[in-house]
């Protein structure tokens, strides 16, 4: 699915100077809008492998109203605008095409306030996710979705791709823990939706925004639940000699009642990677490994640990063990955290997917998964949410190898392919983006996707909130053209 193509529609410059990147210059300052080449290759690109990127002018508001001058001056000369935070997407989510106007939000990263008594904070979207439970935790708070990139990805971010994490499981994802926000949207006006209040009068249109990939506006100033710190915390690695085993023991966890903090699965080969880069003591003779927590109250805690590990025993584990204090509880979290960058030890690249399966489904797609990799000469390392049966197989390869992405792409496709048809769904908590925005012909029907552009048009009528995203050819706002025959900017 390597794409090239602009957003049907756009208008790009062709004078030897951009009007609008001028024009931004002189509202915003020099120091707050790059131009440069380097700037806007940089903001060509996410985490994803899509390579179709193409940056207008990159702008870097600090407040509300500078994000509004933004929007109002790219609705003026009838420009796309995308927002952008770290960039640590991995479906081309905020990959800018057609030269839009970026809008990073990487310099509005504050915690503005502490509610205590509303129970939320409010905070800025670049706000980075770890350094808000850093900021919470001696409050006696946390934010509780914790994506493997947190010490990197921002709350903005979270929010565009309703992100999840290993503690979502027991927590919900980050929809759960958005109150209220503040957008901008695409022709300037400022709205807010959500509230503190408990029952809101009308139409959800906070749940409507969250996760919406920056489709409706851009969120310049958010309320996040806080999530108070558990007094006890469990954190058991068990160890199967069986892949299949291991995945059976979520599934018989979770129907004895037990809703863990976590479930957290790898196999043998990211175990292997994770040990030789993390060194967190993960047993490098087990075929997979299973890291569950449990919290609470102390002896609650104690009782669901006692009862897991008679459960992963009974299902074949070969043994379980309980992190003896946090630096232990840390290391191995640190080792699940740290896997995509363990793969650095085995291949520069990797194809990450994020699809989703019922529960009872997991033996059968690792099956899938191994044998689609095998059969197209790959190696992949699976890591995934079992709990929720979110699905992160890695495909590693090296890029410079003749052929190898026509392998990875297909091996990619068959995974998809086989993860819908056990019923399962595209995304967990990466987004659609560009990556299987082709797909979503293949979950929902033409009349599930005319209602979903409808909404999508309910907030930006006019097309400029990051087009060509999710939203397969054929509807508005989304069809793609080749940039071949368009004439490149000249820029200042």
């Amino acid at each position: 699915m390597r794409q090239t193509g602009m957003v049907f529609g756009l208008k790009r410059s062709t004078k030897k100077t951009d009007p609008c990147a001028q024009a931004l210059v002189k509202a915003m300052g020099s120091d707050n809008v790059r131009l440069d080449a380097a700037h806007r290759h940089l903001a060509s690109r996410d985490a994803s492998i899509y390579e179709g990127g193409s940056a207008g002018p990159l702008c870097f508001p600090t407040s509300t109203a500078e994000v509004q001058t933004c929007v109002k001056i790219a609705a003026q000369f009838d420009r796309a605008f995308v927002a952008r935070g770290a960039g640590t997407g991995l479906a081309g989510g905020a990959v800018p095409l057609a030269e839009p106007v970026i809008i990073s939000t990487t310099r509005m990263d504050k915690v503005l306030e502490v509610d205590v008594a509303n129970g939320v904070a409010w905070v800025q979207p670049g706000v980075v996710n770890l350094d808000l439970t850093r900021h919470l935790q001696p409050l006696g708070y946390n934010f509780a979705p914790d994506p493997s990139s947190q010490q990197v990805c921002t709350i903005g971010g979270n929010l565009a791709n309703n992100a999840g994490g290993p503690h979502c499981l027991a927590e919900g994802t980050t929809s759960s823990h958005i109150v209220a926000m503040e957008v901008v949207l695409s022709d300037g006006d400022i709205v807010m939706l959500g509230g503190l209040e408990d029952d809101q009068p009308g139409y959800d249109l906070r749940g409507c925004f969250v996760g919406s990939e920056g489709m409706m506006g851009i969120a310049t100033r958010v309320a996040v639940r806080l999530t108070p710190n558990r007094p006890e915390v469990a954190t058991l690695l068990i160890s199967f000699s069986s892949v299949s085993d291991c995945a059976a023991t979520v599934g018989a966890i979770i129907a004895a009642g037990i809703i863990p903090a976590a479930i957290e699965m790898m196999d043998k080969n990211c175990v292997e990677a994770v040990e030789q880069y993390v060194h967190a003591g993960y047993p490098l003779d087990a075929a997979a490994v299973l890291l569950v927590e449990v919290d609470g109250l102390a002896d609650g805690v104690a009782f669901e640990a006692q009862a897991i590990d008679e459960i992963a025993m009974a299902n074949g584990a070969s043994e379980v063990r309980t992190a003896a204090d946090e630096t232990e509880r840390a290391l191995l979290w640190k080792g699940r955290k740290t896997a995509f960058g363990a793969i650095a030890n085995i291949a520069p690249d990797y194809y990450l997917h994020d699809t989703v399966v019922p529960r009872g489904a997991l033996v059968s797609i690792i099956e899938t998964i191994y044998e689609v990799a095998d059969r197209h000469e790959l190696l992949v390392l699976n890591v995934f949410h079992a709990g929720d049966g979110n699905l992160h197989p890695l495909l590693v390869y090296n890029g410079a190898e003749p052929g190898i992405m026509d392998r990875v792409h297909a091996a990619g496709e068959e995974i998809v392919n086989a993860s819908l048809a056990l019923g399962g769904t595209l995304s967990g908590e990466h987004g659609i983006g560009v990556e299987k925005r082709d797909y979503m012909t293949r979950l929902f029907s033409p009349a599930d996707l005319d209602h979903q552009n409808r909404l999508r048009q309910a907030f930006d009528p006019y097309c400029r909130a990051n087009p060509g995203k999710v939203l397969p050819s054929g509807h508005t706002c989304a069809d793609i053209q080749s940039l071949e025959s368009v004439p490149k900017t000249v820029w200042i």
